[in-house]
């Protein structure tokens, strides 16, 4: 009687594993991608399971044996590197450009970069430019307009939520954020104002996805996967500001 019991208990757990999966996704997604997967999950058996974080870090989980099935990168780059190191089991898919803005509600952003020049900020927050790529392009427009005196004013948040978080909470006076995040209804709520910065001052934010080796032969993986370039996708991640790459 033993063997049928442990048969069903082995089956059991391969349909848990196809009905449920994990995936690790750029923090600039938080709201964007949670819309999408309440979509999905209307519409398809299957639970998504996202966890945020800053994509270098995200990287580093996922070639460390990380769990998880779908990668979604605030930097193509990153995917990229996963699949030519034999991590990836899908090609990488570009599924948005995001944008980098100055946040803040403190002052008025309408005067652009010039703004963080205000000799009343004491803090700036930005994103860890070593494992963010937003902190990558908040530094390279930090360097495109030449404004390294504010360098010291600096702090850096461990991904771009984070960053975000300290500017709607006044720990810091003024932040280069994701208008993903300054478009979410928590920031909204803020009363905050934000600036685009102007693209042509950093390298451009294109985001991309791919299925990892863990989500191989996944079909919930690869359904979602497919779902996340459907027009009803698409839309969402316009409504948050994304962009077609």
């Amino acid at each position: 009687m033993k063997l049928p019991v442990l048969f069903f208990l082995l089956a059991s757990k391969t349909c848990f594993a196809q009905d449920e999966i994990l995936v690790a996704a750029a923090s600039d997604l938080k709201f964007a991608l949670d819309s999408v997967v309440q979509v999905f999950e209307q519409a398809n058996k299957g639970k998504i399971k996202v966890t945020y974080g800053s994509s270098g870090k995200l990287t580093e989980q996922i070639s460390n044996g990380g769990p998880f099935h779908i990668f979604f990168s605030a930097d193509i780059a990153y995917p990229e590197q996963l699949k030519a190191k034999g991590f990836a089991s899908s090609d990488v898919h570009a599924y948005a450009t995001g944008r980098l803005v100055i946040w803040s509600k403190k002052l008025d952003t309408k005067k652009g970069m010039e703004v963080l020049k205000d000799p009343s900020i004491k803090k700036i927050a930005i994103a860890n430019p070593a494992h963010a790529p937003y902190g990558k392009r908040a530094m390279e427009s930090i360097e495109h307009y030449k404004l390294s005196e504010i360098k010291t004013k600096l702090v850096l948040g461990e991904n771009i939520s984070q960053t975000a978080q300290f500017v709607s909470t006044g720990a810091a006076d003024i932040g280069l954020i994701a208008l993903s995040l300054a478009l979410s209804p928590n920031m909204q709520r803020e009363n905050g104002n934000y600036y685009l910065v102007p693209q042509q001052s950093h390298q451009p934010l294109i985001q991309g996805a791919v299925i990892t080796r863990n989500g191989k032969g996944n079909k919930l993986a690869s359904d979602f996967f497919m779902f996340v370039k459907s027009d009803t996708a698409v839309g969402i991640l316009k409504h948050f500001g994304f962009t077609k790459p």
